[in-house]
């Protein structure tokens, strides 16, 4: 391969959050850049809003909230005029009622009826007496503080949807820092005060939080923003290359200047490069880094969770008010729905068609993936009649829109195949910047996605690591409170914390 199709500053592999953020603001600083999307159609990634008949389909859900204001200026620069704001609400749906999230426990005991609580109450009374003194697992952790029957039905089932694997092989410390706050005989004391008129405190049996009530959203979806970021980009005199997959990365020798090689529907694109930004998967990233890297054994273990999405038209008003609810069911597979309107009610164009995606957590190529679409409505009706929530023939239209590498495994080996990764790459290729979820293999909001980007910018701007870029994340509770846009200085609001997932226990 000797012909080089462009040479520019800085090459972008994928259309994300975090690459369109980084093109768009080296475009605005008169940067060179070329972007490469491997989907033919949308940017955005995670982040696009795919689009069928005049119905949009969010996939996974986005809340456009952020406590960094650099964040939401952003926000606010790349749309200005297409924001609405939102209501907040999602609630767990369990045997036909809905419960509040975060849990409550009075209310739940409230809501399970008198036996049911009897026996939840039994069994929290007997793990309190006979508690597991070798708490190693999230099993272990919950049943120790609720009792094994209300880890059942409000812990188990969702938990092990999402992440593929039994409770009991999943991390206590997950469960201690995601489940804080929640005291069950805190509930149970407190809703004797009030039966005796002696407490007129909320009865939920948590300390006090202050819950986001109300969200922005573009009115036609996430995508909306990751579109019009495309389009600056573009008239900004930079290129997206679309339908354009990566398939090898390698340094000129001598120049320490990247040759990125893009396959495309008319054949390779050579692109020369002094930076690579990439938000693809690291362990595609380290196959396609010529020479492969030392640490190319390690980054392949890294592992992924995919989901797929079942949109469901049905002849119906709403099914529910919330922007979805997480299904806590063992009968049946779905792990949350969304109600499109909900977002946006631009999201469903006909008012008398309630639009809803079930979203069902899976393994790229097994049972479900593999699934043909017909079969997955079929799947999706059948589970929403078990549900109680719709009549399977008022269903009048299905789709099915699958994400792959939604989230990231974080399994007893996955930090140190990491950062052997980082390590290698910051010592041997300084200009080659991971951002973003996927990039940097860490389970993040697109608002910390967009801010590895910014830091990333500012680095190349400066010829040097000023900023930690790997000190972007966030904690479990980052989007249920606090201001938006409180950060005054940036990224500070987003650094040096860690969003709370569950990792696999190690073998004894």
């Amino acid at each position: 391969m000797s012909r080089v199709d462009q040479s520019v500053d800085v090459a972008i592999i994928g259309a994300g959050p975090a690459g369109l953020t980084a093109a768009y603001l080296l475009t605005k600083k008169g940067f060179s850049v070329t972007v490469i999307e491997k989907d033919p159609v949308y940017v955005g990634g995670i982040s696009r809003t795919v689009e069928l008949d005049g119905y949009r389909f969010d996939i996974g859900g986005h809340r456009f909230f952020s406590k960094s204001k650099e964040v939401v200026d952003l926000w606010n620069e790349i749309l200005p005029d297409d924001f609405i704001q939102r209501p907040r609400m999602s609630r767990i749906y369990y045997e036909g009622k809905f419960y509040s999230y975060p849990l409550r426990a009075f209310e739940a005991l409230w809501n399970l009826g008198i036996w049911r609580s009897t026996l939840c109450m039994a069994s929290f009374a007997k793990a309190k007496m006979f508690p597991n003194r070798n708490v190693r697992s999230f099993q272990d952790w919950t049943v120790n503080a609720f009792g094994h029957k209300l880890f059942s039905i409000f812990f188990k089932t969702y938990t092990e949807k999402v992440w593929g694997m039994p409770c009991d092989e999943m991390s206590a410390d997950w469960a201690a820092q995601r489940i804080k706050g929640l005291s069950l005989w805190g509930a149970v004391v407190d809703g004797l005060k009030r039966s005796l008129g002696l407490n007129k405190k909320p009865n939920d049996g948590m300390a006090t939080k202050t819950l986001l009530e109300t969200f922005r959203y573009p009115r036609l979806g996430p995508g909306m923003m990751w579109e019009a970021a495309r389009d600056r980009v573009i008239e900004g005199g930079n290129q997206i290359l679309m339908a354009h997959s990566l398939k090898q990365l390698a340094q000129d020798q001598g120049t320490e200047r990247w040759r990125v090689v893009a396959d495309g529907p008319n054949g390779d694109v050579i692109i020369n490069a002094a930076h690579v930004i990439s938000s693809a998967p690291m362990r595609e990233l380290a196959a396609r880094i010529h020479p492969l890297p030392e640490t190319l054994p390690e980054a392949m273990e890294l592992k992924y969770r995919d989901f797929l999405t079942v949109a469901l038209m049905i002849k119906s008003e709403d099914l529910f008010p919330d922007n979805w609810i997480y299904i806590h069911d063992s009968k049946v597979q779905v792990g949350r729905i969304q109600n499109f309107r909900s977002w946006s009610p631009e999201m469903v164009p006909d008012e008398s068609v309630a639009c809803v995606g079930l979203e069902y957590f899976c393994f790229e190529g097994d049972g479900l993936w593999a699934s043909a679409d017909a079969d997955l409505i079929d799947l999706a009706k059948k589970e929403m009649a078990i549900l109680g929530l719709c009549n399977p023939d008022d269903v009048v239209g299905g789709a099915v829109v699958r994400q792959e590498k939604a989230y990231p495994v974080y399994d007893d080996a996955y930090a140190d195949h990491v950062l052997a990764m980082r390590t290698e790459l910051e010592a041997v290729a300084p200009t080659l910047h991971l951002v973003g979820r996927n990039g940097m293999h860490r389970y993040n909001n697109q608002d910390h996605a967009m801010m590895t980007a910014m830091l990333t910018v500012r680095n190349i701007e400066a010829g040097t690591r000023v900023y930690d870029v790997w000190g972007v994340n966030e904690d479990a509770e980052y989007h249920e409170s606090g201001e938006e846009g409180q950060d005054v200085e940036g990224q500070r609001a987003a650094l040096a914390s860690e969003r709370l997932v569950p990792s696999r226990l190690k073998a004894a």
